[in-house]
Protein backbone atom coordinates (compact mmCIF):
# COMPACT_ATOMS: atom_id res chain seq x y z
CA UNK A 1 0.00 0.00 0.00
CA UNK A 2 1.41 3.37 -0.82
CA UNK A 3 1.77 5.48 1.60
CA UNK A 4 0.02 9.00 1.69
CA UNK A 5 2.14 12.14 0.98
CA UNK A 6 3.55 13.99 4.37
CA UNK A 7 2.33 17.28 3.09
CA UNK A 8 0.67 17.96 -0.08
CA UNK A 9 -0.28 21.31 -1.74
CA UNK A 10 -3.17 21.20 -4.70
CA UNK A 11 -3.22 25.19 -6.25
CA UNK A 12 -2.71 26.94 -3.69
CA UNK A 13 -3.22 30.50 -4.01
CA UNK A 14 -2.73 33.52 -1.40
CA UNK A 15 -2.83 37.31 -1.45
CA UNK A 16 -2.17 40.35 0.23
CA UNK A 17 -4.08 42.73 -1.24
CA UNK A 18 -3.71 43.18 -4.56
CA UNK A 19 -0.14 41.57 -3.82
CA UNK A 20 -0.24 37.77 -5.19
CA UNK A 21 2.28 35.74 -2.85
CA UNK A 22 1.70 32.63 -3.89
CA UNK A 23 0.31 31.77 -7.08
CA UNK A 24 -0.91 28.41 -8.25
CA UNK A 25 1.42 26.24 -5.82
CA UNK A 26 1.15 22.41 -5.76
CA UNK A 27 3.45 19.99 -4.26
CA UNK A 28 3.90 16.90 -2.70
CA UNK A 29 6.16 15.41 0.32
CA UNK A 30 7.20 12.39 0.92
CA UNK A 31 7.69 10.67 4.61
CA UNK A 32 11.43 11.27 5.50
CA UNK A 33 11.90 13.61 2.13
CA UNK A 34 13.56 17.00 3.21
CA UNK A 35 12.03 19.60 0.49
CA UNK A 36 13.90 23.24 0.34
CA UNK A 37 11.65 26.04 -1.05
CA UNK A 38 14.16 28.34 -2.13
CA UNK A 39 14.16 32.04 -3.59
CA UNK A 40 14.92 35.90 -2.53
CA UNK A 41 13.16 38.17 -0.04
CA UNK A 42 9.20 38.69 -0.68
CA UNK A 43 9.36 35.77 -3.24
CA UNK A 44 6.60 34.20 -1.08
CA UNK A 45 8.18 31.17 0.38
CA UNK A 46 7.70 32.03 3.68
CA UNK A 47 4.28 32.12 3.23
CA UNK A 48 3.78 28.66 1.96
CA UNK A 49 5.20 27.67 5.12
CA UNK A 50 2.81 29.17 7.59
CA UNK A 51 0.08 27.98 5.09
CA UNK A 52 0.89 24.71 5.55
CA UNK A 53 1.48 25.50 9.36
CA UNK A 54 -1.84 26.98 10.10
CA UNK A 55 0.13 30.43 10.96
CA UNK A 56 -1.78 31.81 7.42
CA UNK A 57 -5.45 31.28 6.76
CA UNK A 58 -5.90 29.62 3.34
CA UNK A 59 -7.69 31.84 0.78
CA UNK A 60 -7.70 29.29 -2.14
CA UNK A 61 -6.49 25.62 -2.86
CA UNK A 62 -6.16 22.60 -0.53
CA UNK A 63 -3.78 21.52 1.81
CA UNK A 64 -3.35 17.73 3.23
CA UNK A 65 -1.05 16.35 5.88
CA UNK A 66 -0.66 12.46 6.12
CA UNK A 67 -3.83 12.35 3.30
CA UNK A 68 -5.88 14.24 5.84
CA UNK A 69 -7.34 17.97 4.88
CA UNK A 70 -5.99 20.28 6.88
CA UNK A 71 -7.34 23.65 4.92
CA UNK A 72 -9.62 24.25 2.19
CA UNK A 73 -9.89 27.06 0.21
CA UNK A 74 -11.47 29.84 3.09
CA UNK A 75 -14.13 27.56 4.80
CA UNK A 76 -12.18 24.92 6.78
CA UNK A 77 -9.01 25.50 8.45
CA UNK A 78 -7.14 23.80 11.37
CA UNK A 79 -5.83 25.18 14.35
CA UNK A 80 -1.77 24.84 13.95
CA UNK A 81 -1.88 22.60 17.06
CA UNK A 82 -4.32 20.43 15.53
CA UNK A 83 -2.30 19.51 13.06
CA UNK A 84 0.98 17.84 14.65
CA UNK A 85 4.27 19.52 12.89
CA UNK A 86 6.95 20.80 14.80
CA UNK A 87 7.84 24.11 13.77
CA UNK A 88 11.45 25.75 14.01
CA UNK A 89 11.84 29.82 13.37
CA UNK A 90 14.28 32.10 12.74
CA UNK A 91 14.45 33.67 16.22
CA UNK A 92 13.87 30.19 17.74
CA UNK A 93 10.92 31.39 20.18
CA UNK A 94 12.69 30.30 23.55
CA UNK A 95 10.64 30.65 26.80
CA UNK A 96 13.40 33.15 28.25
CA UNK A 97 12.17 31.98 32.05
CA UNK A 98 12.55 28.40 31.04
CA UNK A 99 15.66 26.43 31.61
CA UNK A 100 17.11 24.69 28.04
CA UNK A 101 15.46 21.28 29.28
CA UNK A 102 11.82 22.64 30.12
CA UNK A 103 12.17 24.41 27.32
CA UNK A 104 12.81 21.13 25.07
CA UNK A 105 10.04 19.40 27.13
CA UNK A 106 7.45 22.15 27.14
CA UNK A 107 4.62 20.98 25.72
CA UNK A 108 5.37 17.39 26.35
CA UNK A 109 2.93 15.62 28.40
CA UNK A 110 4.30 13.34 31.36
CA UNK A 111 8.15 14.75 30.47
CA UNK A 112 8.53 14.51 34.41
CA UNK A 113 9.31 10.89 33.78
CA UNK A 114 12.26 8.84 33.74
CA UNK A 115 11.89 7.43 30.23
CA UNK A 116 11.19 11.13 29.23
CA UNK A 117 13.48 12.24 30.90
CA UNK A 118 16.19 10.16 29.71
CA UNK A 119 14.95 10.93 25.87
CA UNK A 120 15.65 14.84 26.86
CA UNK A 121 19.00 13.64 28.42
CA UNK A 122 20.21 11.92 24.88
CA UNK A 123 18.71 14.11 22.70
CA UNK A 124 20.57 17.09 24.63
CA UNK A 125 23.91 14.68 24.36
CA UNK A 126 23.10 14.45 20.40
CA UNK A 127 23.35 17.68 20.04
CA UNK A 128 25.93 18.46 22.00
CA UNK A 129 24.16 20.57 24.63
CA UNK A 130 24.31 18.22 27.62
CA UNK A 131 26.17 20.39 29.94
CA UNK A 132 23.39 22.84 29.07
CA UNK A 133 20.26 21.64 30.21
CA UNK A 134 19.84 23.68 33.40
CA UNK A 135 21.03 27.28 31.93
CA UNK A 136 18.64 30.07 30.78
CA UNK A 137 18.35 31.29 26.70
CA UNK A 138 19.66 34.51 27.80
CA UNK A 139 23.24 33.14 28.24
CA UNK A 140 23.43 30.88 25.09
CA UNK A 141 24.79 31.95 22.22
CA UNK A 142 22.78 32.08 19.06
CA UNK A 143 24.02 28.44 18.02
CA UNK A 144 23.19 26.65 21.25
CA UNK A 145 19.80 28.46 20.73
CA UNK A 146 19.18 27.06 17.72
CA UNK A 147 19.83 23.72 19.00
CA UNK A 148 17.79 23.41 21.69
CA UNK A 149 14.84 24.36 19.20
CA UNK A 150 15.54 21.83 17.28
CA UNK A 151 15.43 19.32 20.44
CA UNK A 152 12.17 21.11 21.30
CA UNK A 153 10.76 19.99 17.92
CA UNK A 154 12.06 16.82 17.92
CA UNK A 155 11.53 15.51 20.82
CA UNK A 156 7.42 14.80 20.48
CA UNK A 157 8.70 13.17 17.23
CA UNK A 158 6.66 14.68 14.74
CA UNK A 159 5.95 13.41 11.28
CA UNK A 160 6.50 16.59 10.09
CA UNK A 161 8.96 19.42 10.63
CA UNK A 162 8.92 22.84 9.22
CA UNK A 163 11.62 25.33 9.49
CA UNK A 164 11.87 29.06 8.47
CA UNK A 165 15.44 30.00 7.73
CA UNK A 166 16.45 28.47 10.86
CA UNK A 167 20.32 28.92 10.17
CA UNK A 168 20.19 32.73 8.90
CA UNK A 169 21.44 34.73 12.52
CA UNK A 170 24.92 32.51 12.23
CA UNK A 171 27.89 33.30 11.24
CA UNK A 172 29.64 31.00 8.37
CA UNK A 173 31.67 28.61 10.30
CA UNK A 174 29.02 27.91 13.16
CA UNK A 175 25.94 27.34 10.22
CA UNK A 176 28.04 24.91 8.35
CA UNK A 177 28.20 22.65 11.57
CA UNK A 178 24.76 22.83 12.63
CA UNK A 179 23.16 22.72 9.10
CA UNK A 180 25.25 19.28 9.04
CA UNK A 181 23.98 18.15 12.43
CA UNK A 182 20.50 19.31 11.22
CA UNK A 183 20.61 17.31 8.64
CA UNK A 184 21.65 14.07 10.06
CA UNK A 185 19.27 14.37 13.13
CA UNK A 186 16.16 14.85 10.73
CA UNK A 187 17.33 11.72 8.58
CA UNK A 188 17.65 9.90 11.66
CA UNK A 189 13.98 11.29 12.94
CA UNK A 190 12.06 9.74 9.57
CA UNK A 191 10.49 13.11 9.61
CA UNK A 192 8.87 14.72 6.12
CA UNK A 193 10.81 18.16 6.18
CA UNK A 194 9.73 21.74 4.56
CA UNK A 195 13.01 24.31 4.99
CA UNK A 196 12.34 27.45 3.82
CA UNK A 197 16.05 29.26 2.65
CA UNK A 198 17.34 31.67 0.25
CA UNK A 199 21.05 30.40 0.12
CA UNK A 200 21.40 28.02 -2.77
CA UNK A 201 23.83 26.24 -1.42
CA UNK A 202 22.15 26.08 1.79
CA UNK A 203 19.04 24.12 -0.46
CA UNK A 204 21.59 22.41 -2.10
CA UNK A 205 23.41 20.68 1.18
CA UNK A 206 20.03 20.58 3.21
CA UNK A 207 17.65 19.42 0.78
CA UNK A 208 16.09 16.20 -1.25
CA UNK A 209 14.34 18.30 -3.53
CA UNK A 210 14.55 22.24 -4.14
CA UNK A 211 11.54 24.31 -5.24
CA UNK A 212 12.80 27.37 -6.59
CA UNK A 213 10.09 30.23 -6.62
CA UNK A 214 10.02 34.06 -8.02
CA UNK A 215 6.93 36.53 -7.49
CA UNK A 216 5.13 33.69 -5.94
CA UNK A 217 5.32 31.38 -9.33
CA UNK A 218 7.20 28.02 -9.39
CA UNK A 219 10.31 28.70 -11.51
CA UNK A 220 11.20 24.84 -10.68
CA UNK A 221 11.43 21.57 -9.02
CA UNK A 222 13.93 18.73 -8.92
CA UNK A 223 16.67 17.51 -6.96
CA UNK A 224 19.82 19.59 -6.29
CA UNK A 225 22.16 18.31 -9.45
CA UNK A 226 19.28 18.26 -11.82
CA UNK A 227 18.14 22.37 -11.08
CA UNK A 228 21.94 22.71 -10.85
CA UNK A 229 22.95 21.25 -13.94
CA UNK A 230 19.70 21.68 -16.01
CA UNK A 231 18.28 24.90 -14.80
CA UNK A 232 14.70 25.36 -16.54
CA UNK A 233 15.23 29.59 -17.05
CA UNK A 234 17.62 32.67 -16.73
CA UNK A 235 15.89 32.95 -13.30
CA UNK A 236 17.14 29.58 -12.22
CA UNK A 237 20.75 29.68 -13.54
CA UNK A 238 21.73 33.21 -12.03
CA UNK A 239 20.10 32.24 -8.42
CA UNK A 240 22.31 28.76 -7.99
CA UNK A 241 25.49 31.00 -8.50
CA UNK A 242 27.39 33.47 -10.44
CA UNK A 243 27.38 33.53 -14.31
CA UNK A 244 29.68 34.71 -17.11
CA UNK A 245 26.64 36.25 -19.40
CA UNK A 246 27.49 36.94 -23.57
CA UNK A 247 24.76 36.66 -26.21
CA UNK A 248 24.75 35.70 -29.81
CA UNK A 249 22.39 34.08 -33.14
CA UNK A 250 21.73 30.73 -33.71
CA UNK A 251 23.26 29.92 -36.77
CA UNK A 252 23.27 26.29 -38.25
CA UNK A 253 22.26 24.43 -34.49
CA UNK A 254 25.40 26.75 -33.57
CA UNK A 255 26.50 29.94 -31.86
CA UNK A 256 29.66 31.68 -32.97
CA UNK A 257 31.18 33.47 -30.03
CA UNK A 258 34.74 35.08 -29.24
CA UNK A 259 35.41 32.42 -26.64
CA UNK A 260 34.11 29.06 -28.09
CA UNK A 261 31.38 28.16 -30.23
CA UNK A 262 28.51 26.79 -28.55
CA UNK A 263 25.76 24.07 -29.28
CA UNK A 264 22.55 26.06 -29.39
CA UNK A 265 20.21 22.57 -28.92
CA UNK A 266 16.99 23.03 -29.90
CA UNK A 267 16.63 26.88 -30.45
CA UNK A 268 15.58 28.05 -34.27
CA UNK A 269 17.96 29.68 -36.22
CA UNK A 270 18.07 33.33 -36.80
CA UNK A 271 17.22 33.30 -32.46
CA UNK A 272 18.70 36.54 -30.55
CA UNK A 273 20.26 34.22 -27.45
CA UNK A 274 21.53 34.33 -24.05
CA UNK A 275 24.34 32.63 -23.09
CA UNK A 276 25.29 31.72 -19.17
CA UNK A 277 28.52 30.19 -18.31
CA UNK A 278 29.32 29.83 -14.88
CA UNK A 279 32.82 30.56 -14.19
CA UNK A 280 34.48 27.17 -13.24
CA UNK A 281 33.06 26.06 -16.54
CA UNK A 282 35.95 27.91 -18.10
CA UNK A 283 39.23 25.99 -18.45
CA UNK A 284 42.50 27.78 -18.54
CA UNK A 285 45.64 26.46 -20.09
CA UNK A 286 48.84 28.33 -22.11
CA UNK A 287 48.44 28.64 -25.50
CA UNK A 288 50.13 26.07 -27.92
CA UNK A 289 51.34 26.60 -31.35
CA UNK A 290 48.16 25.62 -32.95
CA UNK A 291 47.40 28.58 -35.85
CA UNK A 292 43.77 28.84 -34.31
CA UNK A 293 42.64 28.82 -30.76
CA UNK A 294 39.78 30.74 -28.65
CA UNK A 295 42.46 33.05 -26.39
CA UNK A 296 41.80 35.42 -23.34
CA UNK A 297 43.49 38.00 -21.44
CA UNK A 298 44.21 37.67 -17.88
CA UNK A 299 43.38 40.98 -15.75
CA UNK A 300 43.46 39.82 -12.66
CA UNK A 301 43.93 37.04 -9.95
CA UNK A 302 43.36 36.25 -6.87
CA UNK A 303 43.71 32.83 -4.56
CA UNK A 304 40.51 31.94 -2.23
CA UNK A 305 41.48 29.11 -0.68
CA UNK A 306 40.25 26.36 -2.33
CA UNK A 307 39.95 27.73 -5.72
CA UNK A 308 41.61 31.03 -7.58
CA UNK A 309 39.19 33.74 -9.06
CA UNK A 310 40.74 34.65 -12.55
CA UNK A 311 39.34 38.50 -14.17
CA UNK A 312 39.66 37.97 -18.21
CA UNK A 313 38.52 40.25 -21.10
CA UNK A 314 38.02 39.37 -24.31
CA UNK A 315 36.27 40.83 -27.39
CA UNK A 316 33.00 40.65 -28.28
CA UNK A 317 31.95 40.33 -31.83
CA UNK A 318 30.64 44.20 -31.84
CA UNK A 319 34.09 45.28 -30.55
CA UNK A 320 33.29 45.67 -27.22
CA UNK A 321 35.23 44.33 -24.63
CA UNK A 322 33.16 40.96 -22.27
CA UNK A 323 34.76 41.03 -18.49
CA UNK A 324 34.63 37.07 -17.74
CA UNK A 325 35.54 35.30 -14.24
CA UNK A 326 36.94 31.90 -14.32
CA UNK A 327 36.98 29.95 -11.20
CA UNK A 328 40.01 27.31 -10.87
CA UNK A 329 40.56 24.57 -8.62
CA UNK A 330 43.39 25.16 -6.58
CA UNK A 331 46.37 27.91 -6.82
CA UNK A 332 46.08 29.15 -10.42
CA UNK A 333 47.57 32.95 -10.88
CA UNK A 334 48.66 33.61 -14.66
CA UNK A 335 50.48 37.26 -14.78
CA UNK A 336 48.88 40.28 -15.30
CA UNK A 337 48.05 40.71 -18.96
CA UNK A 338 49.31 36.68 -19.95
CA UNK A 339 46.95 35.31 -23.29
CA UNK A 340 45.44 32.61 -22.32
CA UNK A 341 44.05 29.40 -24.24
CA UNK A 342 40.34 29.37 -22.75
CA UNK A 343 37.77 26.06 -23.65
CA UNK A 344 34.30 25.81 -22.34
CA UNK A 345 32.56 23.07 -20.30
CA UNK A 346 29.27 22.37 -22.06
CA UNK A 347 27.99 21.32 -18.81
CA UNK A 348 28.06 24.22 -17.21
CA UNK A 349 27.14 26.27 -20.25
CA UNK A 350 22.75 27.31 -20.70
CA UNK A 351 21.57 28.87 -23.59
CA UNK A 352 18.18 30.70 -23.60
CA UNK A 353 16.43 32.95 -26.22
CA UNK A 354 17.25 36.70 -25.12
CA UNK A 355 14.11 37.95 -23.04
Amino acid sequence: MIADPALEFIDVCHHYGDTSAVQGFSLELAEGEIVCLLGPSGCGKTTTLRLAAGLEVLQYGEIRIAGKPVAKSSDFSLSPEERDVGLVFQDYALFPHLTVKENVAFGVRNYRDNEMADEISQLLKTLGIADLANRYPHSLSGGQQQRVALARVLLPKPKLIMLDEPFSGLDARLRDQIRDDTLHLLKQSGAAALLVTHDSEEAMFMGDRIVVINNGVTQQIGRPEEIYCEPANIFVAEFFSEVNRIYGFVENGKVNTTIGIIDSGNIAGGTEVEILIRPEALRLTRPTKQSFEFRVQAIEARMLGRSSLVHLCTDGVDGEQIHLHARIPGRYLPEKNERLRIDIDPNQTFIFPKP
